[in-house]
């Protein structure tokens, strides 16, 4: 059975029949929506039953299928996953249900607005399952389409704006990228990545000019200082949803990347620029942490730190041990359920009172003692408390970090800190600071509670059986750390 291909596609039916639903518009909306919910809750089972039919064991690619589409030029449908993309796969296959579900609040074009989300989780799961360079690049660049138009359309006051620097950006990179991949593409004779990784030959020099070239992309999506100015502006002005897809999964497709192509395929590129990367990254979690604590709108602090959990992930990867780079995934993984988790907690409040200023809020815990709790899992997470996920990542990203510069573990640790500093200061100030003058907020109802349930579970699961993600994602990352002879 071609599993991976009806996860990846299953979405796209969806589609078809949102785009038949006749009727009322109310009943249209009705119907979108629970349309909407079944289909991703499908492609969710269809995801975990991914998950248990690959040998974790055995590592290396699984699930694979291919079919030619031009076999002079080595193009072709290659689908398969590997113990680095199958967790994200499930990621984002649990995270757009939950979005569905958080998106009660919109009222216009309900079922345009279930048709993106739909549309993006295609382009998502292709994107981790892809192993044809083509149609790598189709499905990665196909998320920004989707994403462009859920800020542009639903977004806030400044979101045109927004939609476009968001578009721009990415885009700009993008292209550098496909350039790379086509001189890849004509110098090997074939654009089957798992062929690629293992029997790609090229002199230093030209590894190092592809090399800037994928980066130019990836660090974008990452997004890496100083390419990271889109972020704060989309996630603001995004919706709910899209900001816990932009933060849960778009910002891993840089890092996946880099796992992907940079390390296996340019190995000596990669050691060269390691030491250039060390600096952007410790940039990036020293200088986000700080413009984070000085933040008084509540999506912005959770963007900037999205931004220094990206530089962990970057420290991690490019230390070339197994330590650092599990630890970077297990970052990625990690920071896709907390940060998606925090936007949604954001979301919650910000439905009840259309402000996310942190200075609207204080005493939630009289009135919302169910949200205290839920935002306190999740904030103890961020800031990597032993037990959470946070700290798993964290801890085996420094454990790398330390086995190649003391500098690097250093600034890795400060990020550690201040990230408590601006996290445990957000808590305190709206759950036990000033109550506000406006009328008592109604705590977290039964939907709301039922979104936050599985992202609680896999906070305390991670942090307290590690295993389940370090044995999936062992034996590919040591036949990675192979292929560049580590």
């Amino acid at each position: 059975m071609p599993l991976l291909s009806l996860i990846v596609f299953l979405p796209l039916v969806g589609v078809l029949f949102l785009l038949l639903l006749r009727g009322p518009e109310e009943a249209v909306a009705r119907n979108a929506f629970w349309m909407a919910l079944w289909v991703s809750s499908v492609t969710l089972l269809l995801s975990l039953a991914a998950w248990f039919a690959y040998d974790g064991e055995r590592g290396g690619f699984q699930l694979v299928e291919e079919n030619l589409w031009i076999p002079q030029l080595g193009l072709g449908y290659r689908l398969g996953v590997d113990g680095i993309s199958l967790p994200f796969v499930v990621l984002s296959a649990l995270l757009t249900p939950l979005v569905i579900l958080a998106s009660r609040s919109i009222r216009t074009r309900v079922r345009d607005y279930m048709i993106l989300f739909l549309v993006l989780e295609t382009f998502m799961l292709g994107t981790f399952c892809a192993l044809d360079l083509l149609l790598f690049y189709v499905f990665f660049e196909g998320v920004l389409i989707p994403m462009f138009i859920i800020i542009g359309v639903w977004g806030g006051p400044r979101r045109i704006y927004s939609a476009f620097k968001f578009f721009l950006y990415t885009l700009l990179g993008s292209i550098l990228m496909l350039l790379g991949f086509l001189y890849i593409w004509s110098a090997a004779g074939t654009a089957n990545i798992m062929e690629l990784a293992e029997g790609l030959s090229l002199d230093p020099v030209t590894q190092r000019w592809l090399w800037l070239a994928l980066f130019a992309s990836f660090a974008v999506k990452m997004p890496m200082w100083p390419v990271h100015t889109w972020l704060p502006d989309a996630h603001v002005e995004a919706p709910t949803g899209g900001s816990v897809i932009l933060a849960g999964v778009l910002l891993k497709l840089g890092g996946y990347g880099l796992l992907r192509f940079s390390l296996p395929m340019l190995p000596e590129a990669s050691e060269f620029f390691a030491p250039l990367v060390f600096v952007l990254s410790a940039v990036a979690i020293s200088y986000a942490s700080l413009v984070a604590l000085v933040q008084d709108d509540m999506k912005k602090m959770v963007a900037y730190s999205s931004v220094a959990h990206m530089g962990f992930v970057t420290a991690g990867m490019f230390t070339f041990t197994r330590q650092g780079v599990e630890g970077a995934v297990f970052q990625m993984v990690s920071h896709g359920v907390l940060s998606a988790a925090l936007f949604l907690v954001v979301g919650v409040v910000y439905d009840r009172t259309h402000s996310r200023l942190i200075s609207s809020y204080g005493g939630l815990v009289r009135t919302m003692p169910r949200y205290a709790v839920l935002f306190m899992i999740f904030m103890l997470g961020s800031v990597g408390l032993p037990g959470t996920s946070g700290f798993v990542g964290e801890f085996l990203v420094i454990l790398g970090a330390f086995r190649v510069s003391g500098v690097l573990a250093f600034f890795v640790a400060l990020g550690m800190v201040l990230g408590a500093v601006y996290m445990l200061s957000l808590y305190r100030r709206v759950i036990f600071g000033v109550p506000g003058s406006g009328a008592p907020l109604s705590d977290t109802d039964w939907r709301e509670v039922v979104i936050f349930l599985p992202l609680a579970f896999l906070t305390l699961l991670l942090g307290v059986w590690p295993g389940v993600l370090l044995d999936m994602t062992g034996p590919s990352v040591d036949g990675l750390l192979s292929l560049m002879g580590r």
